[in-house]
């Protein structure tokens, strides 16, 4: 989530005219900071999360595996006073998602013990969290859909197509491998899907970066399978 409010939603105002009270008492709620290189796990999953972790700008990543080994990666974050561990904060439940440094970033450590006093002892703060998460949730899940319901084409398809037409805030990988695990697949099945639609004469592959040709072509593709 991020601290400051999105500005989209419900409380979206009266969230602003909080703000900055809100971000002077979470700061207080800060330990540390602490630098991370490319790579590092700044959350691992399963482990006990007794700290939130603040990256003000810096890209990371966030992936899920299972016991087989197959892992599923949820994508890139460019981190905009990006808070992890907020779920883990009300669940008290063992880390869910990695969270990896994809460069170079300086995180500030906050206190999780402190926060969850600060929301005890200012409820009305919490509203920022319900309004970040249910955002957050509903990107979220509308990955977790199209994921399980289409084929990997179509998601390939869909996604380039959606990056065109608004910002998303999970970006997309320059590896192929960790591009396969973001639509849940192998790295096989999605050389061979991205081949079908340079096949269809839809995107081109210029290096790692696939473009699209034809926007208009790519969304008769799409709506092909609605």
């Amino acid at each position: 989530m991020q601290l400051k409010p999105y500005q989209t939603g419900r409380f979206t105002q009266h969230l602003n005219t909080l703000y900055q009270e809100f971000r002077q008492a979470f700061y207080q709620c800060q330990l540390h900071s602490r630098y991370y290189q490319a790579g590092d796990e700044i959350l691992r999953q399963g482990q006990a999360v007794d700290y939130l972790y603040l990256a003000s700008v810096g890209r990371v990543s966030m992936n899920i595996s299972a016991v087989n080994g197959r892992r599923f990666q949820l994508g890139e974050v460019d981190c905009d006073y990006h808070v992890f561990g907020e779920m883990e904060l009300f669940t008290d439940t063992a880390c869910q998602w990695s969270v990896v440094a994809e460069e170079q970033l300086e995180v500030d450590v906050i206190c999780l013990k402190s926060v969850a006093d600060l929301l005890l002892a200012r409820p009305e703060f919490t509203l920022f969290f319900a309004s970040a998460l249910a955002n957050d949730y509903q990107d979220s899940l509308d990955i977790y859909t199209y994921r399980l319901l289409h084929p990997i084409t179509y998601n390939i398809a869909y996604d380039l197509w959606h990056r065109h037409q608004e910002r998303v805030m999970l970006g997309a990988f320059d590896k192929a491998g960790q591009e396969a695990e973001r639509f849940g697949t192998s790295s096989r099945v999605y050389r061979r899907a991205v081949k079908e639609l340079i096949d269809k004469g839809l995107v081109v592959k210029d290096g790692a970066e696939i473009q699209v040709v034809d926007l208009d072509a790519l969304k008769v593709f799409i709506d092909q399978f609605e």
